[in-house]
């Protein structure tokens, strides 16, 4: 058979793109209808799910044979989905802000870009956006791979009644960057965890430069835009957002370093096949507590994946414990193994099951 042009080639991909447009289009008449029914219904059902997207993305990872990553094709149909659930009903999301933090990167990674977006001063703000209904939910950072647990969302998680709905992962690469690179640096603006993050690059390449800390990231990039001799710690997003320009790539001191985020929302989810739980536990002060906590997951066969402590807020020597497991709280292990728990501590709070994340 003989080799196609590349007129013949791009014709073809041409023709492609005409039959994928009009498939789009299909769907996103569906989504609409699927809207319709949902308004018309006497039963209130939400419009976002996020255990059905969940579904969905897993599905799609799953039957992915082509030439493209599986995480590739997740993505676009994670564009698609949010585009045609903005026909059914767009979402607002709060998001630590401003503009440029990993934190608004995780928001739309998650959601999709068709989202809109509040940015938010501080991780209280957030939960009170989304506990008042202005937005319909919030993203906050829960851990980082270098850093642990964030102590702010530990402390919002145990005083406030919001719910856990889902969590998003994102990749920490740092740059430092400025408004004219051909000036001397005399100031480096970051967020603490960012200056914590970078220390032993920084202390190698900027030993006697000042090193000030502030509330995010992006605020620092805000901050170098307009101020001579300084420079700032902050995503690629941020990079282009403020209009600065690259000193160095990537000067994280640990590779592989990830953020993980949680949805924020009234509710927490139904089961989606692959779930996890978080909970928060006030233990009793004597012997062997914590392992009184620990045993009934392993009675139940119900895996653990991660424990921290975390000082309760105004009260001195006293501590709660993050707890993640596998599994949905309606699940029969899950349900035994913390009705158990509850019997030997002082407070359980289940925080939500929500969908593993998949991208």
């Amino acid at each position: 058979m003989a080799k196609k042009t590349l007129k013949e080639l791009r014709d073809e991909i041409d023709a492609l793109d005409k039959v994928i447009q009009s498939n789009i289009g299909d769907r996103a008449r569906l989504a609409s209808a699927v809207a319709e029914v949902k308004k018309e219904s006497k039963k209130q059902s939400a419009f976002y799910r996020p255990e059905r997207e969940a579904k969905i993305l897993r599905q799609i990872i799953e039957r992915n044979d082509s030439l493209l990553k599986d995480k590739d094709v997740a993505h676009i149909f994670r564009e698609i989905m949010s585009s045609c659930l903005a026909l059914e009903q767009p979402l607002n999301i709060a998001y630590l802000g401003p503009e440029g933090t990993f934190t608004q990167e995780a928001a739309l990674k998650h959601f999709g870009h068709a989202v809109s977006t509040l940015d938010c001063g501080s991780i209280d703000e957030i939960f009170s956006q989304v506990e008042k209904g202005n937005t319909d939910y919030g993203v906050v950072p829960i851990e980082n791979s270098s850093n642990g647990v964030i102590g702010g969302t530990i402390d919002m998680l145990y005083s406030q009644s919001l719910k856990i709905c889902g969590e998003v992962e994102i990749s920490i690469k740092h740059q430092l960057m400025m408004s004219d690179q051909s000036q001397e640096i005399k100031t480096i603006y970051a967020h603490q965890q960012a200056l914590d993050q970078c220390q032993r690059w920084l202390s190698n390449h900027y030993p006697n430069v000042l090193l000030k800390a502030v509330a995010s990231n992006a605020l620092a990039a805000r901050i170098v835009k307009d101020e001579k001799n300084s420079a700032a710690i902050a995503s690629e997003a941020a990079l282009g957002l403020y209009d600065l320009e690259r000193v160095a790539k990537n000067i994280e001191d640990k590779a592989g370093n990830v953020t993980r985020f949680l949805i924020l929302a009234k509710e927490d989810s139904p089961e989606s096949g692959t779930d996890k739980t978080s909970i928060l536990v006030l233990t009793k002060h004597e012997s062997g507590a914590l392992v009184d906590v620990l045993d009934p997951f392993k009675q139940h066969n119900v895996n653990m994946l991660q424990l921290a402590r975390h000082p309760i807020p105004g009260v001195k020597w006293e501590y709660l414990f993050l707890i993640d497991i596998e599994g949905h709280k309606n699940e029969e292990k899950v349900k035994e193994a913390l009705s158990q728990v509850r019997e030997r501590v002082l407070k359980v709070e289940i925080l939500g099951s929500y969908p593993v994340a998949v991208l």
